[in-house]
């Protein structure tokens, strides 16, 4: 509880609760043994980085169909579609480490964005964390990210070509 609502009548009131519930309340309150709160593993701060980071290559990518599109290049068809393709599984991964995230019972809370880094809160299993990351690093994460994903799609591409030429 909140030390903001506790003691000033506010939560109590609010509630409607008889004084014999809340000390029933209260007690078991006090009785529950208390449980160690784990620090997240590498796995699960993994997975924050993650959440974290493909937002914002998903935002990159879209931003460059958009510029593709308006361009007179002549392939621009292709490359816009190849973008496409690229954000469609992109956002998968978001999809994938969202579910993942609550299966963990990981929220992200907040985001402070300072000069040269951002600051992001978490909950994980009941123990709180920030992680910090430069902007510098997710700038070299994202342009990996974007680099890996075109990796695959380059490499569907080659096998559709190799399908089709046998």
């Amino acid at each position: 509880m909140s030390k903001k609502l506790t003691g000033n009548g506010l939560w109590e009131s609010s509630r409607m609760l008889l004084p014999q519930h809340k000390e029933q309340s209260l007690l078991k309150e006090r009785e529950m043994p208390r449980q160690s709160v784990m620090p997240p593993s590498a796995k699960e701060i993994e997975m924050i980085r993650e959440s974290v980071v493909l937002p914002m290559v998903l935002e990159i990518v879209l931003k460059k169909v958009k510029e593709v599109e308006k361009s007179d290049q002549t392939l621009k068809h292709l490359y816009s579609a190849a973008a496409k393709v690229l954000a469609k599984h992109i956002r998968q991964d978001i999809q994938h480490c969202r579910r993942s995230l609550m299966d963990h019972q990981i929220r992200i809370q907040g985001c402070i964005k300072e000069h040269s880094e951002i600051v992001y809160t978490y909950s994980c299993k009941g123990a709180e964390g920030r992680m910090t990351i430069t902007r510098d690093y997710l700038r070299e994460d994202i342009g990996f990210k974007i680099g890996k994903y075109a990796k695959s799609l380059i490499a569907i591409i080659q096998q559709e070509g190799k399908q089709r030429g046998n």
